[in-house]
């Protein structure tokens, strides 16, 4: 992990709601619902990767 982040008391419960939500929709299942979090972020670090890598010049 590259960096950490300090949440406060509020963001944190914000978080803890987000989270409860997410586990509901996979039916209370946190295993599937963590595992189907580490795929939606490798997809949106995927697409992060591709836009922040130098463009190469139409030839």
């Amino acid at each position: 992990m590259d960096n950490i982040l300090t949440l406060d008391s509020r963001q944190e419960a914000a978080l803890q709601a987000v989270a409860d939500k997410f586990v509901a929709v996979h039916k209370g299942d946190v295993m599937k619902a963590l595992k189907e979090m580490i795929v939606l972020n490798g997809r949106l670090q995927d697409q992060l990767d591709a836009r922040s890598a130098p463009r190469r010049a139409a030839r």
